[in-house]
């Protein structure tokens, strides 16, 4: 169902109530991830929405971090399918991209991001394509999350601006590049990601397919080099790890989240002289997605909520401003939004144009589990 939507519809009270008492309208919202996103849509997001809704109630649940947090509404929404359900339970929905694209191949979810103003927001081809799956009008991003190398400025004045000119950094400075490898944290799984990126040729594949098994073997000279790589590079714990060794000088350089990074830096646990680059070819990142179920029982005031929480304004000061992370929609439209402490501290070391360039997403699923499983056969033994 396509609701075609105007800022203007969007902010007029009068022709947002619908037909009905007052305190009759509910709009279910379901949220994988963290509590802090379940605090976001009840405190933040609902109180706001409820505001320009009068008679509207928006109510969250979540369904936990990770991907099992997405399963569990992919699971929900399946099973009111199967069972002929006309009304399913939520309105709202915000997952992963894993689960997103199977909801979309499953008929789970609705077609709505043409008919809202915000649509046209954001151009990143995580809106299109979610690790293979086409995607393109079912979702639209919350944020994005992105992973960058960390560098103490006052130890590299001249941060290599690639996987090459990193490889042969390292081979002058041993020991000062650290990451975790693929245990203990994302940021290192990133890393190798981009490294297969940089080094294993046909990226484009690895983004969209199709699968082909015997693709991997093309890396087999790749994970050499990281092989050979990793006897001048320093395995950290995990993620809050290498932030931790950044922070008491043990390494100069490694690959971090960026929203953890700059909570760290405001909590004063990194010093002011540590620094991100975004090195080319690219490095992986990863949205969340707003969506709409397919038989959701508010479709309109869903596109409306959506709508809201995509907006320019909204998305400096709550995803921006509170969290760390990198909008949903395209950097540029918040130009203006933003204090320019705020932008300045935000987009200084990567600009927008380095995260359309730069911001990668993940491989396909097969494609990732074979990185993950060449890592441990050719790299880590």
């Amino acid at each position: 169902m396509l609701v075609r939507l105007t800022f203007g519809s969007l902010l007029s009270a009068a022709t947002l109530i619908l037909a009905g008492p007052a305190g009759a309208e509910t709009l279910n919202v379901a949220t994988a991830g963290d509590q802090n996103m379940v605090d976001y849509v009840k405190d933040y997001l609902g109180p706001m929405f409820e505001k320009t809704h009068p008679g509207v109630k928006v109510v969250a649940v979540g369904t936990g971090p990770g991907d099992a947090g997405s399963q569990k509404i992919y699971e929900k929404l399946s099973a009111q399918k199967q069972a002929g359900a006309a009304a399913w339970d939520f309105d709202v929905v915000v997952a992963h991209q894993k689960m997103a694209g199977q909801m979309v191949k499953e008929g789970l979810l609705d077609k709505y991001r043409a008919g809202i103003p915000t649509g046209a927001l954001v151009t990143r081809d995580t809106a299109e394509n979610a690790l293979g799956a086409d995607v393109g009008g079912f979702v639209m991003p919350m944020f994005h999350s992105q992973t960058a190398i960390a560098y103490n400025a006052d130890m590299v004045k001249t941060p290599p601006a690639s996987y090459s000119e990193l490889v042969e950094w390292v081979k002058k400075n041993p020991k000062q590049f650290g990451y975790n490898g693929i245990k203990g944290g994302m940021s290192g799984v990133a890393f190798v990601t981009g490294w297969i990126y940089a080094f294993g040729g046909n990226t484009d594949k690895l983004l969209k397919g199709p699968y082909d098994e015997t693709s991997k073997a093309a890396w087999d000279k790749a994970l050499a080099d990281l092989k050979d790589f990793n006897r001048n590079a320093v395995i950290t714990p995990g993620n809050a790890g290498t932030l931790d060794m950044l922070n008491r000088g043990e390494i100069a350089m490694g690959p971090v989240w960026v929203d953890m990074f700059y909570s760290w830096q405001a909590e004063g646990k990194l010093p002011p002289s540590m620094k991100l680059k975004l090195v080319a070819p690219g490095m992986p990142g990863q949205p969340m997605y707003y969506a709409i179920p397919a038989k959701a029982p508010q479709t309109k005031l869903a596109a409306e909520f959506i709508a809201l929480a995509t907006s320019p304004a909204v998305q400096a000061e709550g995803i921006v401003k509170r969290f760390n992370w990198y909008p949903g929609i395209d950097a540029q439209h918040l130009q203006g939004k933003l204090e320019p402490a705020t932008w300045q501290k935000l987009f200084a070391d990567i600009t927008p144009e380095d995260l359309s360039s730069k911001g990668k997403p993940f491989p396909i699923a097969p494609y990732f589990n074979d990185i993950l499983e060449s890592y441990e056969k050719k790299v880590a033994n």
